[in-house]
């Protein structure tokens, strides 16, 4: 068939994936920008210490609640409109955040953030599900898109940390804004998604309210119990409540004609081989983010852009892993034999960190394992970005990509949650068995902390080597059928029906 018969030949599917990236990277590195800028804008606006955790916690919960919603709004409205509305919804809630004058204000702009990602994430996913359906085509822009969604975090570090420092707070907020509008601009001149990938059937309003309340639920659970621990009353309730909330969802999703989430979509063996092992690997990322991140700035006495920079490594990792070491095997080796190993070789890199102590060389220690997780990351996020979305009907393109932003995003309150518990549990031990000894209180502290960093990590470790048993075990499917997709993609339900070899290959 010549290559202008494919649908994936029209050059501007890659102007539209610019913008795309554009967009993921600006969510992405929202979740870790502000975290810099808290201390500083906590103190400008009067925000309690109790109330402080809520700035982080409020983004967390209304993206995380409505992920879902948004998938199938986005399937409903149509990608390229539903990205062009949470972009500048976006925006808005960005010069909201940025012009916050108290607690209540700055609140709320966080809350609109998480609302309007919800819709944007799943959106900029899905569009290139439907847009890309050539696998080595497929493979390239699933490349740029999955070393965007592992390093952005690792960037915002790095930006947060030089506004912060020469700047102030509020550019963390407003710096989304050029983004944005750069964005939904380019989006609205250059996207074109395919004809007939709507999904018009009406919206399912008790999954909608079960799903939304369920995964806030689950999410506040984990974020509670790393403040007020795990015992807590509330903490318990949360947990209890999003267990029968969600079971209700998934009983209310096999009754109505037209689900929020179609349970085809979970079933399917290798898209929740992804969601599973795609979750727990983020469990082990906020390992490194959030201690790495502590251990520079407290122990290393790093300043905030000093600390940004230090990230590099993995961000160049995970460049190298998911544009050229991914992007290159995985239309010649099955998904798993990227996943597995990726997630291993990270494990490695974790594993290193283990060995961390108050006098560790960063040159000799910390550069290389963040190498080592970068390559092993990426390499892994790039086939698994293309596996979430394989074989799903066109239609359901929106709910399937929120299930993997739903699966990172449960996986970062899991690990904040746990791995600081764990954490802080250690040190306080190694404090309490060493202070009759200790002649240095203040050295004593850092040890105790730098045990507890290492005692955490070595749980990260065995996530990542869990990931990788599930991604080997859970995920069968072969390497793309280089000559199926041009096939495929001529058909009116555009990836085939669950079971046959379907190409429009895998990636989320």
């Amino acid at each position: 068939m010549p290559k202008t018969d494919i649908p994936g030949s029209d050059p501007q599917r890659w102007k539209a994936l610019v913008f795309i990236a554009l967009a993921q990277l600006m969510v992405v590195l929202d979740a870790t920008i502000v975290n810099i800028a808290l201390p500083t804008a906590q103190q400008d606006l009067g925000i309690s210490d109790g109330n402080r955790q809520w700035v982080i916690t409020a983004y967390a919960l209304a993206f995380g609640g409505l992920l879902l919603f948004g998938g199938r709004i986005s399937d409903l409205w149509g990608r390229k409109r539903t990205f062009i509305v949470g972009l500048a919804g976006f925006a808005a809630a960005s010069a909201l955040g940025g012009a916050a004058n108290g607690e209540a204000m700055m609140l709320g702009a966080r809350a609109l953030q998480g609302v309007f990602g919800a819709l944007l994430a799943p959106a900029a996913l899905s569009l290139l599900a439907v847009m890309f359906t050539d696998a080595k085509e497929r493979a390239k822009a699933f490349g740029i898109y999955g070393a965007i969604a592992g390093g952005g975090g690792a960037v915002g570090l790095i930006l947060g940390g030089f506004l912060t420092e020469y700047l102030n707070w509020r550019w963390t907020f407003y710096v989304n804004i050029p983004f944005a509008i750069a964005a939904a601009v380019g989006a609205y001149l250059v996207i074109r998604e395919p004809a007939g990938a709507r999904n018009r059937a009406s919206l399912d309003i008790p999954g909608v309210v079960l799903s939304t309340l369920g995964l806030v639920a689950l999410v506040y659970g984990f974020t509670r119990a790393e403040h007020s621990g795990w015992s807590d009353g509330l903490t318990v309730g949360m947990f209890i409540a999003s267990a029968v909330l969600l079971a209700a969802f998934v009983i209310t999703e096999a009754k109505v004609k037209a689900p929020l989430l179609p349970l085809r979509v979970l079933t399917e063996r290798n898209r929740a081989g992804v969601y599973l092992s795609l979750g727990l690997a983020v469990i082990g990322m906020f390992g490194l983010f959030l201690f790495l991140t502590f251990y520079l700035q407290i122990v290393k006495e790093y300043s905030p852009v000093a600390t940004g920079f230090a990230f590099m490594p993995m961000i160049v990792g995970m460049i190298v892993g998911s544009t050229q070491i991914g992007t290159r095997l995985m239309t010649r080796v099955p998904p798993r034999m990227l996943m597995a190993p990726g997630f291993l070789v990270a494990a490695l890199g974790m594993l290193m960190l283990t060995q961390l102590d108050i006098n560790t060389s960063y040159a000799g220690l910390i550069m290389p394992a963040q190498l080592l997780l970068g390559l092993g990351m990426g390499t892994a996020f790039m086939p698994a970005m293309s596996l979430a979305t394989h074989g799903v009907d066109p239609r359901d393109a929106g709910v399937a990509s929120a299930m993997v932003n739903t699966s990172q995003q449960v996986g970062g309150a899991i690990g904040t949650a746990l791995l600081n518990t764990i954490a802080a549990s250690a040190t306080t031990s190694y404090i309490s068995s060493h202070t009759a000894g200790a002649a240095d209180p203040k050295l004593l502290q850092l040890q105790g902390m730098v045990h507890g960093f290492s005692s955490a990590i070595w749980w990260a470790v065995g996530i990542l080597v869990l990931s990788a048993g599930i991604a080997f075990s859970f995920i069968t499917t072969g390497r793309p059928d280089m000559g199926a997709s041009s096939k495929s993609s001529g058909d009116g339900d555009g990836a085939g029906t669950e079971g046959e070899v379907r190409v429009p290959v895998v990636l989320h």
